[in-house]
């Protein structure tokens, strides 16, 4: 038995993976899939205290709490950084990295600067009427959410989104254990529709353990556990 935790990015709630978390416990595997400080059941903790920092504590402390060990890390999103930082304070505990359709920071980088355009939020917030709260960003289309273009879904995907604060896209991230190095990674790429300015960065050839890179693709937008759930599923249980 594996143990997954999966994290989701910014403004969604741990209730994205529904439709993962079944596969993988059908499997016989353990999983889980909090929601971060401010989203979800904790939507009402959001302040504009709560940063990056917040979020890796929340991760740091269910794994610590629960005694969890070899631990498949899925970061969705903004929650690459997460995880990252969570593997740098607890490195022993985690079995594999995954980066789904995820910020792959350096050291010292904040989410702003993996992938500038997200500099452009930080706008929504004194639109909004608060300096500290992003709103979920409006897409272009309104059959377009986040790669999401089913109504009913975009709809269910609407009714689960909770601002962001500022602080998440501003906090660096620190990388500085060498033993989290030493963690396999995944690469997960959701290759459909990529929004202009959300290019991400390229995959070294070697990870930093020295091993070949592994990617993966998937033929769909950026929210694959809504729109490809079974398919992601299939990938992520090839790493337990």
């Amino acid at each position: 038995m594996s143990t997954y935790l999966l994290v989701h990015g910014a403004w969604h709630s741990g209730q994205a993976w529904d439709r993962v978390v079944p596969g993988l416990t059908s499997a016989g595997h353990q999983v889980l899939a909090p929601s971060l400080t401010g989203h979800g059941d904790k939507a009402h903790l959001l302040t504009r205290e709560v940063g990056l920092d917040t979020h890796v504590d929340d991760i740091v402390s269910l794994i610590l709490e629960d005694d969890l060990t070899d631990v498949i890390l899925v970061g969705h999103s903004y929650a690459g950084l997460v995880i990252s930082a969570v593997a740098n304070q607890l490195p022993d505990r985690i079995a594999e990295l995954v980066y789904l359709d995820a910020m792959v920071p350096e050291d010292g980088e904040t989410a702003c600067d993996v992938m500038p355009v997200t500099k452009l939020l930080i706008d929504l917030a004194a639109k909004s009427g608060s300096d500290w709260r992003i709103p979920p960003p409006e897409p272009p289309s309104s059959s377009d959410l986040f790669g999401v273009t089913d109504p009913s879904d975009i709809a269910w995907l609407r009714a689960m989104l909770s601002d962001e604060s500022v602080r998440c896209l501003q906090q660096p991230v620190r990388l500085d254990n060498p033993l989290a190095h030493t963690i396999p990674r995944t690469h997960i790429h959701c290759v459909v529709g990529v929004p202009e300015g959300y290019a991400r960065r390229p995959v070294p050839a070697t990870q930093p353990n020295g091993t070949p890179a592994q990617v993966w693709e998937l033929p769909t937008g950026h929210d694959s556990m809504i729109t490809m759930p079974t398919e992601l599923t299939n990938l992520l249980l090839k790493l337990s």
